[in-house]
């Protein structure tokens, strides 16, 4: 069976929910994975109101849809975030902010991260993916000279964060997709590894797989379906193009902003950058990966009602399921 193509909403939080739910119906998505801000989804209510539940489900199923995921990655940044500063003010509700006290944000998203696996249980959704935040990205130059203490501090402030927010997880069932980006605990695969020691390898907290993330860092994202195959509980399909050959442009993007060409990569429309799609597609055939694929639009070049149907056919043309006949002949004992 193939696997469900959906669109992350996170990228249209500008439009209604309602009439993201009708475009993407129309341009033929099997379902979202639903954004926890703008219009689209408020796990408080969703966690505590009957109504407000079947009203999601209802507009879904209008446009033949269904929920795959549910997104909370603004709250989650705001957990273990060090500053907590003018950034996350521009991307979190009143009800999170508050007063700005840098911990009482730190205390308010997590409690929001636990309301939204409630949230998720409730709509029948079972993962939730997000970010982390970090306490210690800031010392990802590594100079001044980081302490190794310091470095570990951060490891430790986001288990005593995130364990108490994993066991609500565990309560209800629902599991916790991580998604290795910069900025987050996990961001490339050593930090990964690490991450998922510093948590006890707990079963609820897994990982989003996004490679537009690790070709501009110039990791392997085959290998690393590979290596985390048993963590891989979500995959966005968003893809990187690197630009790199001018003598001028570098990984770090110099402050300047997305769609700006002295840029050393940006994001680009799935299937147009450097993402060894057909690569990762055989992996996570191999890995028993059963979806869904979820299209994350992101390209400052093009239109984005003229590419998330192009990247929707994209995905779906080059998805292919393994097969079985040939996987049978290969190893038969006869």
């Amino acid at each position: 069976m193939a696997r469900p193509v959906t669109l992350f909403t996170g990228q249209w939080a500008d439009l209604p929910f309602e009439e993201v739910a009708r475009l993407a119906g129309e341009w033929g998505y099997d379902g979202l994975e639903i954004a926890s801000w703008g219009d689209h989804l408020d796990p408080w209510r969703a966690a505590e109101d009957d109504s407000y539940v079947q009203n999601r489900l209802d507009i879904l199923e209008r446009n033949g849809l269904s929920v795959y995921a549910i997104s909370n990655h603004l709250k989650g940044q705001a957990v273990c975030d060090d500053p907590i500063d003018a950034r996350h003010r521009d991307i979190l509700p009143d009800r999170i902010w508050g007063d700005g006290d840098p911990e009482g944000v730190r205390q308010r998203a997590a409690e929001e991260l636990k309301v939204t696996a409630r949230a998720a249980a409730r709509m029948g959704v079972s993962t939730v993916t997000g970010f982390t935040g970090s306490a210690s990205w800031k010392y990802v130059a590594m100079f001044p000279p980081v302490a190794d203490e310091l470095v570990e501090a951060g490891y430790t402030d986001f288990a005593d964060r995130w364990n108490p927010i994993m066991d609500v997880f565990d309560e209800v069932g629902v599991r916790f997709a991580l998604e290795p980006h910069p900025s987050e605990i996990a961001y490339d695969y050593w930090t990964t590894q690490r991450t998922l020691e510093a948590i006890g390898h707990r079963e609820a907290f897994g990982l989003n797989w996004d490679p537009s993330h690790m070709v501009w860092q110039q990791i392997d994202p085959v290998g690393f379906l590979w290596d985390f195959q048993d963590r891989i509980y979500h995959v966005h399909c968003k893809d990187t193009k690197l630009r790199l050959t001018d003598g001028r442009s570098g990984r770090l993007s110099s402050h300047l902003p997305w769609g700006d060409p002295r840029r050393g990569w940006d994001f680009i429309s799935v299937g147009r950058g450097d993402v060894p799609w057909e690569d990762a597609f055989r992996m996570l055939n191999a890995i028993g990966y059963q979806g869904p694929l979820s299209v994350e639009w992101e390209d400052a070049g093009m239109d984005r009602l003229i590419g998330a149907p192009q990247a929707l056919e994209f995905v779906r043309s080059n998805a292919f399921e393994p097969s079985q006949a040939a996987f049978d002949a290969a190893f038969s004992t006869k």
